[in-house]
């Protein structure tokens, strides 16, 4: 039986994390659960699942959970960023669901890597800050990476027998196109926080659905695909493919191009990744392909949605852009949804951003830490000053 730590688990992945938990009693015990601000769910999953160990944002929510949950059973319970990365490292989980979004789950992903575990990837932006770096510890201490993205998945499903990348002539991620794929420039200078929060086809966090609308979710993903499957970027494609039924495509040298397949719910990665390198239940039925009559692709406009490009750009640029590009993203996201700039100054912040500072490469997780923290400020200030 695996022993299941999860960063995260009351966010989209987490929760459908434990919707497969659920199916296989036999094969998953859950060691510890985690959430930031949630904690009336934290509690629900809890008092269901019975974790050796809760992890919450703070000694005010843990002081919350203690009292409630006194009576039926006594966890231990953590808080902060040493109870994430205790979890992330403790002896009793095999396998560590790394879901907290953002640069925020960097550090328990590292301490995850450095014992040696078992990471169920969903966490794109610890990649994209520190991929070289994860890499690299992977093999130093054993430990294994599965991703749980839909695209990486897939990828990782076609691929993950193949010994010889050189079979491989391209990558094609594949994007919904989020809900502006239609709009034109003048419409994306007055969308609102509500509609692009309002995705089409996938039901997730509400950061992960910015970046899905601006395609900066698409930009990352190509970081994250040639750091995890060690492919240069010029072989990594995008395809918009609105009706996200085909999750990415690997096309080889002799011309065979080889997709996986299944409808829009994370429940189907998110099993993948837990049985591996066994495929377990996942709930969801199997496409009725005489329904799925239109599956259509089309070219990214990057002149509409400019992240796409800035994050190639970035990736050229060598591992210091892409910790700019990453931690100016997630505060122009959080600034477009406290409504302080319109949407389309998200990529402006970016562009400027990547085009004026540039500090020097890191060669530690200290130095990583340090530019985010420094480019972070610099990109409040520049908010501020608009």
């Amino acid at each position: 039986m695996r022993s299941l730590s999860i960063l995260g688990s009351t966010g989209s992945i987490g929760c459908n994390t434990l919707n497969v938990v659920r199916l296989h009693p036999d094969k998953f015990n859950i060691f510890a659960l985690s959430s930031y601000t949630n904690t009336d769910l934290l509690l629900d999953q809890a008092i269901e699942f019975r974790p050796s160990v809760i992890v919450t944002k703070d000694e005010i929510s843990a002081k919350k959970i203690y009292e409630l949950i006194k009576n039926t059973y006594i966890p231990e319970i953590l808080y902060g960023i040493s109870g994430y990365r205790a979890i992330a490292s403790a002896d009793e989980a095999t396998d560590i669901v790394a879901a907290i979004s953002g640069s925020a789950g960097l550090i328990p992903t590292m301490d995850a890597i450095t014992h040696g575990k078992r990471i169920l990837l969903a966490n794109k932006e610890a990649m994209v800050m520190a991929g070289p770096l994860m890499i690299d510890l992977c093999s130093k201490f054993n430990a294994k990476l599965i991703p749980v993205d839909s695209e990486h998945n897939a990828i990782f499903q076609i691929i993950h027998t193949n010994s010889d990348n050189n079979a491989i002539n391209k990558i094609i991620l594949t994007a919904s196109g989020g809900p502006f794929r239609d709009f034109s420039k003048d419409q994306l200078l007055n969308v609102t926080v509500e509609e692009a929060l309002n995705h089409p086809n996938w039901v997730m966090g509400k950061k992960i659905t910015i970046d899905s609308a601006t395609m900066m979710n698409k930009g990352l993903e190509v970081i994250e695909a040639a750091y995890l499957f060690d492919i240069p970027i010029a072989k990594i494609d995008v395809l918009i493919h609105p009706q996200s039924i085909i999750h990415s495509f690997v096309e080889f040298h002799d011309g065979s191009l080889i997709s996986q397949l299944g409808y829009p719910d994370m429940r189907i990665p998110i099993s993948y990744a837990l049985g591996f390198p066994d495929r377990i239940k996942s709930g969801i039925e199997g496409i009725r392909l005489e329904e799925a009559k239109d599956l259509t692709f089309e070219r990214p406009d990057n002149n509409l949605f400019p992240c796409l490009d800035l994050a190639y750009q970035a990736f050229s640029l060598g591992m210091a852009s892409t910790i700019i590009l990453n931690a100016v993203n997630e505060v122009a996201v959080e600034a477009f949804l406290k409504k302080i700039i319109p949407f389309t100054e998200i990529p402006n912040l970016i562009d400027s951003a990547l085009q004026s500072w540039a500090p020097r490469n890191p060669s530690s997780i200290e130095d990583i830490l340090d530019i985010d923290s420094e480019i972070r400020t610099k990109a409040m200030s520049l908010i501020s000053k608009s």
